[in-house]
């Protein structure tokens, strides 16, 4: 199995990405997020893996960080969540933004994502939230007992920061970012304004 491709980009479309390794160019599908960050054409680029051999195909998945990956191998242990919806989640909210809506069971957020409709978004709230642990960017949510009260004041917050103006996927980045930095023992208005700092420019 392929875990990683290090090679010459020689061409990009809106999905994919063609890498050119030893003169062999391997076709990877990854998420706009990853697509946006390679180096122009002819450039050098390391890529992490995922592969997905079927009966009729062999497909590869690429990520520019394991935080991303590791998404990817989570949102695709979910029942109706296959790899294009996995890229089309993580096309539309970076790895700390899709933690902290799993946190705060947020499925709004994760309806921005194309073909994720609100029955899907629960499903995927509910079944991830258990495993946060497996990703290590997992921000507060924690296997103590913690979890509910943090997504609770986590998901306070984002609303908060909603309210005041700001993009929804901004807001739930700002208040990982905080989380992280005050703990899960945080009060609400601490919070908000450590949130607020991080989206200061």
């Amino acid at each position: 199995m392929i875990g990683s491709l290090s090679g010459i980009v020689d061409q990009a479309t809106a999905d994919s990405a063609v890498v050119e390794v030893g003169g062999v160019g391997y076709l990877v599908f990854a998420s706009s997020r990853t697509l946006a960050r390679l180096p122009a054409r002819g450039k050098p680029v390391k890529l992490l893996i995922e592969t997905h051999v079927r009966e009729d195909h062999i497909h590869l998945y690429g990520f520019a960080d394991e935080a991303e990956r590791g998404w990817f191998r989570l949102l695709t242990t979910v029942q109706g969540v296959g790899a294009k919806t996995a890229l089309a989640v993580l096309s539309a909210l970076s790895p700390d933004a899709l933690a902290a809506a799993v946190m705060a069971q947020d499925k709004t957020a994760l309806t921005e994502a194309d073909g994720v409709g609100r029955k899907l978004a629960q499903r995927i709230v509910m079944e991830l939230r258990d495993k946060l642990g497996a990703v290590a960017l997992a921000p507060t949510a924690a296997a103590d007992g913690h979890a509910a009260e943090a997504g609770s004041v986590a998901g306070d917050a984002v609303s908060a920061l909603v309210n005041l103006g700001y993009p929804r996927t901004d807001a739930f980045a700002a208040v990982t970012a905080a989380s992280r930095t005050l703990g899960r023992e945080a009060r609400l208005d601490a919070l908000v304004k450590a949130s607020l700092k991080e989206l200061a420019p």
